[in-house]
């Protein structure tokens, strides 16, 4: 079994998982893949209340990527529970739930409900880890993400880590200025893992009407544009902290560019945007990475984690 793969306290059929936001909650995409195949899928992430997301255009394409700003559109905690949570496990893949909220009490609140869920129904509704998303404007701090603000975002983890039993991976923005120094400091607050990384700040103009091509002006950078910097920023952390679990995300379109998270030090590695113009992508790379271990050797991927040679 060349790519079973251990993450935390899982043991997963491969490393590929889901980029949140970009495979909805599974059931969208499962009439053309066979979702019970990937490692484990993140689900679009949910907050305490509904949130209507932003005015359209939300979306736009630019060279090698693409720029988002849906907004975190999502039907809220109490519609995820009762229409979605109970055909996650049906998937037959292990799940891990995005959460994300403007202040710090709605965090907790959110992951709480989720932990209750979970021991209220003995595992029917399981849920395998909570991904928190740090790169949320805290209202509180006059809009900065939590992650710009690492005191904040580690009250943030620690107060979650107080009401749930399961797995907090932080999923930390490269819009700072060390990834390092963030990373150390979610991990010291409680993360059992880290996410990185979630989209760089952008924009596009459209010079024939001089407006920007989104609604909201600026928004999340994604795609085979910001692969080189999510390597980056993996390869840095994981020399920092060596034994701390990673998933890898940002740009990946290809076996090669999932191999890349890995050698710089991913466990699992995430597929996002690329989802959107191929459906099969995650298999793929899943058979992409049988082949590369089958030509080179490898007995389990897990050998090459970290194992990018310096010069």
């Amino acid at each position: 079994m060349p790519l079973q793969t251990k993450f935390l306290n899982l043991t997963l059929k491969n490393p590929i998982t889901t980029g949140a936001g970009t495979f909805g909650y599974g059931e969208e995409i499962s009439e053309f893949i066979d979702v019970s195949k990937l490692g484990a899928i993140v689900v679009k992430g949910t907050s305490l209340e509904p949130w209507p997301g932003n005015p359209s255009h939300r979306i736009c394409e630019t060279p090698s990527g693409m720029l988002n700003a849906i907004g975190l559109q999502n039907p809220g905690l109490e519609s995820f529970i009762q229409n979605k949570l109970p055909k996650l496990r049906k998937l037959g893949t292990k799940v891990i739930v995005s959460i994300f909220d403007k202040t710090a009490e709605n965090f907790v609140k959110v992951a709480e409900r989720l932990d209750q869920e979970v021991k209220n129904n003995s595992g029917k509704n399981k849920i395998d880890g909570l991904e928190v998303n740090l790169s949320c404007p805290n209202v509180k701090a006059g809009g900065a993400t939590f992650c710009a603000k690492p005191d904040l975002m580690g009250q943030v983890i620690s107060q979650i880590k107080k009401v749930t039993s399961l797995p907090i991976i932080a999923k930390l923005s490269p819009n700072v200025t060390d990834i390092v120094e963030v990373a150390k400091a979610a991990v010291d607050s409680g993360a059992d893992a880290l996410t990185l990384i979630n989209t760089l700040v952008g924009m596009s103009i459209d010079v024939k009407t001089r407006r920007p091509r989104l609604r909201n002006n600026i928004g999340g950078l994604s795609g085979p544009a910001i692969h080189p910097v999510a390597v980056a920023c993996v390869w840095k952390v994981h020399r920092a902290l060596p034994s701390v679990p990673i998933i890898g995300i940002g740009g990946v379109y290809d076996v090669n560019s999932a191999l890349e998270m890995i050698l710089a030090g991913a466990n699992l590695v995430g597929i996002g945007t690329a989802n959107f113009y191929n459906p099969r992508i995650c298999l793929e790379i899943i058979e992409g990475m049988k082949r590369y271990c089958e030509d080179n050797g490898v007995e389990n991927i897990c050998e090459l984690r970290g194992g990018v040679r310096d010069y």
